[in-house]
């Protein structure tokens, strides 16, 4: 009988936030994979989970290449699909983990459009996302009443950002860390520099919070940071 493969969001970065669901599978499957890119040593994801995970579970650590496009899948996606379908195959139930939540802007999406149609069963196991959290850390109302709450990539062209920036009463800013500049800059331009607050590694001990976008200290933001925005027309960033 082939095994069952789980994909588990385990949230932004505090440990507490796993779902019961998420926690109770971590102690009952036979492998745990924990996806990293080629750059980094470890596993995120691995390391806010590895708590509930017991001591006798298999954990393979995966290299990823953040290669996305299909047409261009690198040999080691297909190596590791590879893996994990051997290990399926052997019965063995197991976990991808991906941090935040799997169907948004996850790793996880191309492993699972990897695996489907191979028959075998997969279970996607929701978690917190980094924004939800930082929304609640903050206590920063993410849409209220009609609101329209826009979720954008910054790593998006420039002309791409302004037009979801134009159509927008409230803003999620996601993936900031390479073009700080340019969105800070675009943010002020379409009125969004009212109520505004980065937070990186939200929910880590190392976690940073910035109220004041502009005059901030010119350095990258971590890899793992998000704006929240409202726009000041909308009668609450007065």
């Amino acid at each position: 009988m082939k095994g069952v493969f789980y994909g588990i969001g385990v949230g932004p970065g505090d440990p507490d936030l796993l779902t019961l669901k998420a926690i109770k599978l971590l102690q009952n499957v036979d492998v745990i994979i924990a996806p990293r890119t080629e750059k980094k040593e470890g596993s995120i994801a691995l390391s806010i989970a590895g708590n509930y995970i017991r001591d006798d579970t298999r954990i393979l650590e995966l290299a990823f290449p953040m290669v996305f496009d299909r047409s261009f899948l690198t040999e080691a996606w297909e190596q590791n699909k590879t893996v994990i379908l051997d290990l399926l195959q052997e019965g063995k139930n197991v976990a991808f983990l991906t941090l935040g939540d799997p169907m948004l802007y996850s790793t996880y999406i191309y492993i699972y459009r990897l695996l489907e149609g191979n028959g075998i069963t997969i279970e996607t196991v929701p978690g917190i996302t980094s924004f939800c959290a930082a929304a609640s850390r903050l206590n920063f109302p993410l849409a209220e009443g009609n609101d329209i709450l826009s979720i954008v990539p910054a790593i998006l062209e420039e002309d791409k950002i302004a037009t979801a920036l134009s159509y927008s009463d409230n803003l999620v800013l996601m993936k900031v860390y390479k073009n700080y500049e340019q969105v800070a800059g675009q943010l002020k331009k379409h009125g969004f520099d009212g109520e505004t607050v980065m937070i990186s590694r939200c929910g880590f001990e190392d976690e940073e919070i910035t109220y004041t976008l502009e005059g901030r200290e010119c350095k990258m933001p971590n890899y793992l940071s998000t704006i929240l925005a409202k726009k000041r027309s909308n009668g609450r960033s007065q």
